[in-house]
């Protein structure tokens, strides 16, 4: 039986780098679960590789259909957004091991649809002064800026992912992105430990 192994952590905490990583790294064999969501395709991001960007119609069928496996809402400055995943068929616990990104409350919603014993979550962090830095960088290289709601985005994960609640979650162990290559080692050692 395979697992799910499943990065977390605040934004710009570098989950998408190390998710992209991880998921290259021959050794691992870890297939990716693509998520849905309602939001606009950032630059350079390409349908079916990040997400799959979709409307909100579209997120109503699924939910009809009794496929919503996890969902949640965010109230942004351009509206809400939805994000998601679905059981729609892409994974296959019998056959191999995936790797999973997403919050603290949808790890929670993998752990309960699919067994704990099947989810491994890595929990990445970094230090809040360095992640705002980051984010204004990230910010700046995309063709419209929405500073409004990276603010909203870097106050909101203080509340989400508060110590209280990664403590409810069973988050113990945690992984400090402060450089790159470590931190992408320590996360593959581990993953190769739980395989």
């Amino acid at each position: 039986m395979g697992k799910i192994f499943y990065i977390m952590g605040k934004s710009s905490s570098g989950k998408d780098t190390i998710y992209k990583r991880l998921l290259e790294d021959p050794e691992l064999e870890l297939r990716n679960i693509i998520l849905y969501t309602t939001r606009p395709m950032r630059q350079g991001e390409q349908p079916g590789r990040e997400y799959y960007f979709v409307n909100e119609e579209t997120f109503r069928e699924y939910e009809e259909q009794g496929k919503i496996i996890e969902a949640r809402t965010y109230q942004t400055v351009y509206g809400p957004w939805i994000y998601f995943t679905a059981d729609d068929g892409q994974i296959q616990m019998e056959k191999r091991n995936y790797l999973g990104i997403g919050t603290l409350e949808s790890y929670i919603c993998m752990k309960e649809y699919f067994g704990e014993e099947n989810l491994c979550p890595l929990y990445i962090e970094v230090e809040d002064g360095e992640r705002l830095k980051r984010a204004i960088h990230r910010e700046e290289l995309q063709t419209e800026p929405k500073y409004a709601e990276m603010c909203r985005r870097f106050l909101a994960d203080e509340e989400d992912f508060s110590e209280e609640n990664l403590k409810r979650a069973g988050i113990v162990r945690r992984f400090q992105n402060m450089e790159l290559e470590s931190c992408v080692n320590e996360l593959k050692n581990c993953i190769q430990k739980l395989q």
